[in-house]
């Protein structure tokens, strides 16, 4: 019985839950107070939870989101400027994760209720079917605090939304309704937010009916289209932690933090 089991040798958790019920392995990111952000902790209980998802042969499929209404996840903890050596750590956790869910070989759904943005957009980007409630809200905030989406984001929203859609989202850093969305390619489906639970469970039923081997076999060849972009990760997340050193990113989180604009352009013109 894969559920009570499942529960007995679960480690100590602080920052996610994991439960599996009749071949369903829900993650949770538990940090509502936090908008469930993520640290470089939770990243790692993270990759724990999947990796057990994925060892465990009574699970089909994996379910993640964010505990309560208010965020599937708002991305990488923010409270001060970036520090280079947590930036590292960070980062390095963040590609074992990824490579932790892209390898799985069981399909992932996101679960979104309220903000999806900026590393919580990452988030979604690497599970490989996302269902919305419709009062979802999707973004990405990288420029706005010195930073840049490149665990993902870019590469991820390169191949479902496209080019154009691609530099519009990340450049201008605007908000989009779960129902825009849809429309872009960006998830598959918004629903009523009480009807959320009750599609997602749909979905998992229907692809707990089909073949295990056969759906790994899909998610490794779909996954080659973005494994050709493997190089602009690895570059791109050694590159923003310099990007994270500059007066931009220091003056961008203070504006973000104080919420004013930001004196970049200014500085640049004295």
């Amino acid at each position: 019985m894969s559920d009570a089991n499942s529960l007995m040798e679960q480690p100590k958790l602080t920052d996610v839950r994991y439960q599996v019920t009749d071949g369903i392995a829900a993650i949770t990111i538990a940090r509502p107070q936090r908008l469930n952000t993520f640290t470089t902790h939770t990243l790692d209980e993270l990759i724990l939870t999947f990796g057990m998802a994925g060892d465990d042969p009574d699970v089909g499929v994996v379910v993640l989101s964010g505990e309560g209404d208010k965020a599937f996840s708002a991305g990488g903890e923010l409270t001060g400027g970036f520090d280079p050596d947590e930036d590292r750590r960070f980062f390095r956790r963040a590609l074992m994760l990824a490579s932790t869910m892209r390898g799985l070989g069981k399909p992932i759904i996101a679960k979104i209720r309220g903000w999806c943005i900026g590393g919580g957009n990452e988030l979604n980007m690497l599970c490989d079917l996302s269902l919305a409630a419709e009062s979802a809200r999707f973004g990405h905030t990288g420029p706005k605090i010195g930073s840049t989406p490149v665990w993902y984001g870019i590469q991820g929203l390169l191949a479902s939304v496209g080019e154009k859609r691609t530099r519009e989202i990340v450049y201008l850093c605007r908000h989009y309704s779960a129902h825009e969305a849809v429309t872009m390619g960006w998830i598959n489906a918004a629903v009523p937010d009480d009807a959320l639970d009750e599609e997602v469970n749909r979905w998992c039923k229907e692809l707990l009916a089909k073949g295990p081997t056969s759906l790994a076999l899909a998610k490794a060849v779909i996954n080659t289209l973005t494994d050709q972009m493997q190089s602009s990760i690895s570059i791109g997340t050694e590159a923003v932690q310099l990007l994270h050193a500059t007066p931009e990113a220091a003056e961008s989180v203070a504006a973000f933090i104080e919420k004013r604009a930001p004196r970049i352009r200014q500085r640049g013109q004295s």
